[in-house]
């Protein structure tokens, strides 16, 4: 089972839009010193959308070259066509990824049992632990509660990745699905509240700039201090407003570039965070990262 604080990584580029390996590496090296519990290459604050498939491969074998098995590599193999999804699904199976986050096919607005027969098709096909990824506002379909689970009953669909908005969609699929099969946050947010109903854990944006104390949040909830959680969560409240002022991941790329680890590269036809914003996401991360 993922639990705890799992990063929802950004791929560093340099200004012309190039991934910067090197920062990558470095990146890594940073979540695991931090407590971070796992890390997703190429999920959607990746810039999955904008990267071609052998640049998407690349950099999910860099992350797991260079995470050597320290912590779980979730790699983002989510496409709108099943059989691209189902191609990457099974590279990330082949360069050793821990498990595999696939997204609703976006644009394509398929119906729940469409939803079904691709997950369906990549899972029988495939032998490395799928999560399932339900993201509304950015696919344009809701994959519901009887969906996931009939989805839960399948060999290799482990847990799900929700985040369609509504903190209370945990308890709907809690109640549908086996004891081991998870539920992970997808809106930072709500994960307090998400976890109070059942999640185990969260696939963070905010945790790319604030990973010590994501970690540490996570970490008190599951070892049963509630009180330090919400604290803790008080204060990183602000960061995860903040961080969607725009697209994400506008604000956390230039929030990193700022913080001196990354280049501030980001591809069209996401730009750099507007200025107007950038002194109110610096002055909200250093708050919250008085307390780390």
């Amino acid at each position: 089972m993922l639990t705890g604080s799992i990063v929802a990584l950004v791929t560093p580029m340099r200004i012309d839009g190039s991934v910067d390996w090197d920062a990558l590496d470095r990146l890594i090296e940073w979540h695991i010193d931090s407590g971070t519990h796992g890390i997703v290459p190429m999920g959607t604050t990746g810039e999955s959308a904008t990267l071609a498939t052998d640049e998407h491969l690349q950099v999910i074998k860099r992350t797991i070259d260079v995470v050597a098995g320290r912590v779980p590599v979730i790699a983002g193999t989510g496409s709108n066509a099943t059989d691209e999804a189902l191609h990457q699904t099974q590279e990330a199976q082949r360069l050793g990824a821990d498990a595999c986050l696939l997204v609703t096919p976006y644009y394509n607005r398929p119906t729940q049992e469409g939803l079904y027969q691709h997950y369906k098709k990549i899972a029988a096909a495939t032998a490395v632990p799928i999560v399932l990824y339900n993201v509304p506002p950015r696919t344009g379909c809701d994959m519901q509660p009887e969906t996931v689970e009939r989805l839960a009953a399948i060999d290799g669909i482990v847990g799900i990745k929700e985040a369609c908005g509504d903190a209370q969609r945990v308890t709907s699929i809690k109640n549908r699905v086996a004891e081991n099969f998870f539920v992970l946050s997808g809106e930072d947010a709500q994960t307090l509240q998400m976890l109070e109903l059942g999640a185990v854990g969260t696939i963070s944006v905010t945790a790319n700039v604030l990973p010590s104390l994501m970690a540490e949040f996570c970490n008190s909830f599951l070892a049963g201090n509630r009180a330090g959680a919400a604290q803790v969560d008080e204060w990183l409240q602000p960061v995860h407003e903040i961080l969607f002022v725009e697209s994400s991941p506008t604000p956390t790329k230039w929030a990193l570039s700022d913080l001196g680890h990354i280049e501030a590269g980001i591809r069209l036809p996401l730009l750099p965070l507007s200025t107007q914003y950038q002194d109110t996401v610096r002055e909200r991360i250093a708050a919250a990262g008085a307390h780390t």
